[in-house]
């Protein structure tokens, strides 16, 4: 297939997508609401994050051999198809006993095998289709849509929740699933075939070192993926608690939560479109950086700002969205140019894994945090604590010189 016809291939995808993260983010945003109101627990949403993310950290990086041995276009459609088949079994629980959270938590684990299978792939499969020199387009297309449902999803949670059961408002995932799979239907994604297609165990290991040694002999790209896991280990625990921040520290409510998952969308619209239609052609190292900067001084100010500034808070979350859209386009663009197509599955996974797996040691004591040095002191600390990953970013010269390379052979 050729690369010159990507826009109108991708386009069939970025529809299908769309709406299934229209979707997928009304429903997480009601989940959100449910779980905030009923419990008002900043452990309860710590577990539900740790279900969420802990499974696909820890199978992620063999799921990343597989996605990179089978039709990535399969790997999606089938991942869709067990994520909407998740959803659907939450909707029966429920209806018949809302209250029972081992068995939600245990359902979300499974739709998180579903993302560990999904999120890779879809990842993966931009260098099959676009040209090396559209990548940060398509990467800041990508955060567009992103936003775009992070603008709608909240205000269609929020609605929806207000006049249907949690349970019948988990059918908008399953809908969006079904119209992501339909989408994938049309389009042709280029197959890197393999000789082994049934790997042995020995022969997944191998795989799974080769993945590693991509990041690891490439020094710049292992101290990025180093300074992103220190940012994601002190983002993650405080980032749940942003419902908690507004309910407590700034005297909010539904409504005014749903506010600020919509400027946090707005900002993302911002930062993919600037990047979307913008010929950039600042260094997206210093681009990753800076961002680390930024986000962390959202952070710190939201937790810093007195509980009567609401609309400071609102205006530093949109700042927060530009900057998380930016840096993780560009992130996302330096693997795609420093690793070879056919490791991308596996590489995105580890990143996913890499990232998300110290974080969980922080989210088991979200609780904790909260109870002893409080909701706004965690934000304060964590933001800062970002910043200084930012901040040391600059000074690291194999970071600095990412780019500058050609891909790893």
């Amino acid at each position: 297939m050729e690369k010159n016809n990507w826009f109108r291939t991708y386009s069939y995808i970025w529809i299908g997508q769309f709406i299934s993260l229209l979707s997928s983010s009304a429903v997480n945003f009601s989940i959100m609401i449910w779980l905030s109101l009923t419990h008002k627990s900043a452990e309860v949403l710590a577990f539900a994050a740790i279900a969420g993310l802990l499974p696909q950290a820890i199978i992620g990086p063999f799921a990343g051999v597989y996605i990179d041995r089978w039709d990535r276009k399969k790997v999606m459609i089938f991942a869709d198809g067990f994520i909407a088949l998740c959803t659907l079994g939450m909707t029966f629980v429920l209806k018949s006993d809302g209250t029972n959270m081992f068995l939600i938590y245990l359902l979300m684990a499974c739709r998180s095998i579903g993302s560990a299978f999904h999120s890779p792939a879809m990842q993966a499969i931009a260098p099959l289709l676009v040209p090396e020199d559209k990548l940060l387009r398509v990467s800041g297309i990508n955060q567009m849509l992103q936003s775009v449902s992070s603008i709608a999803g909240p205000a269609l949670g929020a609605l929806a929740i207000s006049y249907f059961t949690m349970s019948q408002v988990l059918y908008l995932d399953v809908i969006g699933a079904a119209v992501a799979i339909t989408s994938l239907l049309f389009v042709t994604i280029p197959h890197l075939s393999r000789s082994d297609v049934k790997p042995s165990i020995a022969a997944v290991l191998d795989d799974l070192k080769q993945g590693m040694g991509a990041i690891y002999h490439n020094k710049g790209l292992k101290m990025l993926f180093l300074y992103a896991m220190v940012a994601t280990f002190c983002i993650m625990p405080v980032a749940i608690m942003f419902p908690l921040l507004t309910i407590g520290h700034y005297s909010g409510g539904k409504w005014e939560m749903s506010i600020i998952e919509i400027i946090w969308g707005i900002g993302m619209l911002i930062g993919g479109s600037f990047l979307g239609l913008a010929k950039v052609s600042m260094s997206k190292v210093v681009l990753v950086n800076s961002m680390h900067i930024v986000l962390g001084l959202t952070f710190a100010l939201s937790g810093w700002f007195p509980s009567t500034w609401f609309i400071p808070f609102v205006i530093m979350t949109g700042l927060g969205g530009v900057s998380m859209s930016i840096f993780s386009a560009s992130f996302m663009t330096i693997i795609q140019e420093q690793v070879p197509a056919e490791m991308l599955g596996r590489v995105f996974s580890l990143y996913f894994s890499i990232a998300i797996l110290p974080s969980m040691i922080g989210l088991l004591f979200t609780g904790f945090i909260a109870d002893a040095i409080g909701v706004a002191m965690a934000f304060i600390i964590a933001g800062l604590i970002v910043v200084l990953v930012g901040l040391l970013s600059f000074f690291n010269s194999s970071i600095m010189s990412l780019g500058e390379g050609r891909k790893l052979s």
